[in-house]
This record gives structure tokens, sequence and C-alpha cells, in this order.
């Protein structure tokens, strides 16, 4: 191989690892595959171990017609498919390896099928066997180009380690990207708002719940890729967490802290900052914080049962406590349940016996623990 040959084999290496990462590369790489071991149309096939379909990963120059009669007929006629039963992979076999080329050019297969496409001979070489299926490169030789020779078996051996290298690493990146894609699907259907950020803060993702969060901007927004606090309080409390998970991180204390805040329309909030990832120089779209944003309420009729059946709590200062949760002061929740003030810090009181709380914040906490984690599809002020 020359100098020039084996820069040509160098950049049609990278071709084709580049199209394990790009699918849309690889009819393209496939036909510089073709090109440079000295065909003129290539296929990437499977067929089965009992020898009952075939099927048809990649093409270059080989019409849709053509594809179907192989696959119809003329299969069954290759002389050199199965020939790969008893091979290794990486081995590339010619026709006259199995016949004189004078016999193969008096076959059905040659007159109907090879022939009628420009093509006077062609070469196969393994690139994948397991007991289910055999994966084959088939390469068809051009009329003016001659019988298959040694070099083309020689650039077919060369190629095919990395052809099924870019293969396997295909697989891979395909099943990694249904991953993240059911993972996306499984966080959109959560009530709670999720978001993913990197080392400097930027939002590397954000479930359905956290990109209507961003969208009502009553207590965060996003200006750019960056989060924004609506308010003082939300702002300082939301740079006291990632103070403190970034302080986790560098004692590994595993210290979790959740924090209350209020959004601008008064609605109450849990704010949790989590770290992922402890090293200081990530790529850019690698999370390593992620934020949970829970709307402190109510969704199911279910949760307040719950709540009073964990604590004893009676009917009066469980709804002292949901007031709480939805309202907040005592003056307010006095004027909601048309009760005195005293009575509401009576029952206050009790709930901080039975519940061990210490103040309305830790109660607001605690009733959001039972709140159910997914999404109501219905829609209601309830979903965040």
């Amino acid at each position: 191989m020359t100098i020039l040959q084996a820069n040509r084999f160098s950049s049609l290496v990278g071709e084709i690892y580049d199209a394990a990462a790009n699918p849309a590369l690889r009819s393209a790489a496939l036909e510089q595959v073709s090109n440079f071991v000295g065909g003129c149309a290539a296929t990437i096939l499977s067929r089965d171990a009992a020898g009952l379909s075939i099927e048809i990963h990649e093409h270059f120059g080989t019409d849709t017609r053509f594809r179907q009669l192989y696959r119809d007929r003329y299969v069954e006629l290759d002389p050199l498919l199965d020939r790969h039963l008893d091979l290794a992979a990486g081995q590339t076999v010619g026709v006259t390896d199995v016949m004189p080329h004078s016999d193969f050019v008096a076959t059905s297969f040659y007159r109907e099928w090879v022939e009628p496409q420009g093509a006077i001979d062609l070469a196969t070489v393994m690139l994948e066997k397991s007991d289910a299926r055999t994966t084959i490169l088939q390469v068809l030789r051009h009329r003016s180009r001659g019988i298959v020779d040694d070099a083309m078996r020689e650039r077919m051996c060369l190629l095919a380690p990395h052809i099924q290298r870019s293969r396997v690493m295909g697989r891979q990146i395909r099943a990694r990207s249904h991953t993240v894609d059911d993972l996306a699907d499984v966080l959109d259907g959560l009530s709670t708002a999720i978001c993913l950020l990197d080392a400097e803060g930027r939002v590397v993702h954000a479930n359905a719940a956290c990109r209507q969060l961003f969208a009502d901007a009553n207590l965060l927004a996003m200006v750019g890729d960056r989060l924004v606090a609506r308010n003082t309080q939300v702002d300082k409390i939301f740079r006291s967490l990632f103070e403190i998970s970034a302080d986790a991180g560098i004692h590994s204390t595993g210290r979790r802290q959740i924090e209350l805040v209020t959004s601008s329309e008064g609605h109450h909030y849990l704010l949790h900052a989590f770290l992922l990832r402890r090293e200081r120089h990530l790529p850019r779209d690698v999370a390593a914080t992620v934020l949970f944003v829970q709307r402190a309420t109510m969704v199911s009729s279910l949760v307040p049962d719950a709540i009073a059946a964990a604590f004893r709590l009676t009917p009066s200062e469980l709804r002292v406590l949901m007031a709480i949760v939805e309202i907040g002061g005592v003056p307010d929740i006095a004027a909601k349940l048309g009760i005195a003030e005293t009575t509401v810090k009576t029952h206050l009181g009790r709930l901080f016996e039975k519940t061990g709380a210490g103040r309305q914040a830790d109660l607001v906490k605690i009733a959001a623990g039972f709140a159910a984690p997914f999404a109501q599809r219905t829609g209601g002020d309830d979903t965040v």
C-alpha cells in the first residue's frame, strides 16, 4: 500500500467510526468502502442461522429491484453466503475460492442478478457471527475492473474489523439514546420539577413540570441557559442550597437540606439541590447538580387521610395543618376556617407535639412528603 493509499485508508477508517455516532453518514461511508476496495456496489446484510430470512442493514450502488430480488430468490443461489459459516470474522471470500469463474458465469445467479447490474464478480467478508445470525459485507466488482483479486481481498480484510466495531459502537450509542429518552419520559411524568445543572449552573435538562415552572415565572425563570430567582428570599435560599451542595461534595458529608420558599403569588414550594458529581472540570453538557422543586400542596384526598393516620391527628388538627400548607399565617388561617386565632395556636401546638416539628415550615415539609410524586394528567392548579 502506497503512502497515498495509506492516508486514504486512515481517512476512511475515521469516516467509518463517524458513522457509528451519526447514522446519516453510513451510506456515504459504505460508498467510500466500496470505492476503496475496488467495488461498484456494497451491502451489509445478515442471515439468520436457520437460513430462513435476511436483513439488509446498509447498501450502496444497488437499486430497490435488485435488493428485493436478492431477498426473494437469489439469496439461495449466492455461492458465497453460506461459506462464512465455517470461517472466522474478517476472512474474505471470492467466487474463485469456491468455484472456477467460468462455472460461476454459467449460473443463473450470475446471468440474472450479477451481470444485469454491470458486475462480473463479487466478494464477501464476515463482520459478525453469533448462534443466531451471520452478518457480512458483500461487494460487487464491475466488469471493467475484472474479477476479484488479492488487493481487493486484502483491503476488505483491513476494513472488516473497523466496520464491525463501528456497528457495535452504533448499537451502544442507540441503546444509550433510548435509555435517555425513556428516562426523560419518566421525569416528565412526575409532578416534582426536576432540573439538571452543569458545574457552572447552566441548565442541562428540565422535565415538563420544571419547564412549566419556568414558563409561569412566579418562582424561578430561565434567562439564557441559567436560572434566575423571582424574589430576594428565593434567590438567597437558592444560592445557599448550592453552597451546601458544593460543600457536601468537597467534604463528602452527604448532608441534604430542604428549604421552604414562597413564590410571588404566595404559594409555598420546597427546594432541594443534590450534588451528582464532584469533579470541578466537567464538559458543559454533563449534569453536576440536580434541583428538585415541589409545590407544597395536597394533590389527592388520600394525602390528608395518610397524614392523619400517621400522626393520629383529630379532624380539627388536620384542617389546621392543611390550612398551614395552603395559606400559612395564623390570622389568615383563622379567617379561612372561621375560628379564633387562639384556637389555631392551640391546634398548632398539638401539631408540633404530635409530629415533632418545631415550626410551621417543618409542618409544610412533612405534609408535602406525603404528596403523590406523579403528575395529574387532567391538569389543575396543583400540578407544578
